[in-house]
């Protein structure tokens, strides 16, 4: 069962106010989004955390950067909007857009819905792979804010994954993070004048 924390009102202000803006829907690089039959709606706010790894040992580090909306029209996800912190500590709308992340991401909160317990979704995206993956945090109380992941959380890599990672397959954050910190290390140290032992 997944349990959402509220998105803060003046990101979903902002993301209502470009929906109804024709300029911002127009100007948008989303296909799907302009060709739209229907009302379209936000829904399934979700906290985007940027994961900064490093191949030292340690806990890894997040931080809240944005809130992600999917786009509903009708029965489907068509886009997604996206909003980030600004000056004023509040939120601001930033882009809308499209791709395999936006079907991913509902695929993944419908296989979370049938994992048992309690769960709040987020994102979690990996910059340095290319890799973004549906956060779930056995907390369901928290505001979705909290910066680090803990050991018993699950991440749901979201399609397209890295190489060797399998996308859709729920993984315990104590073994995925030290994979995905290995991927970071620097390639061992390769002297070729060595002699061969």
């Amino acid at each position: 069962m997944l349990r959402s924390s509220p998105a803060p009102a003046p990101a979903l202000r902002s993301v209502l106010a470009a929906l109804g803006s024709p300029t911002a829907v127009h100007e948008a690089r989303t296909p799907a989004l302009r060709a739209a039959p229907g009302p379209l709606s936000p829904e399934l706010p979700l906290p985007v955390h940027l994961l900064r790894l490093s191949a030292a040992p340690g806990q890894p580090r997040t931080r809240l950067v944005g809130w992600r909306f999917l786009i509903r029209c009708g029965d489907r996800a068509v886009a997604a909007a996206e909003t980030v912190p600004d000056p004023d500590g509040g939120w601001a709308f930033s882009h809308f857009f499209e791709g395999p992340y936006v079907t991913a991401t509902e695929r993944a909160l419908a296989q979370a819905e049938a994992l048992p317990g309690a769960y709040q979704p987020r994102l979690l995206s990996v910059p340095e792979l290319y890799m973004l993956t549906l956060w779930l945090r056995p907390e369901p109380g928290a505001d979705g804010a909290e910066p680090d992941a803990d050991a018993a959380d699950v991440l749901v890599p979201l399609a397209p994954a890295p190489p060797g990672i399998a996308a859709h397959r729920p993984y315990r954050a104590a073994d995925l993070l030290p994979v995905l910190s290995t991927r970071l290390a620097p390639p061992p140290f390769f002297d070729a004048e060595a002699p061969a032992a």
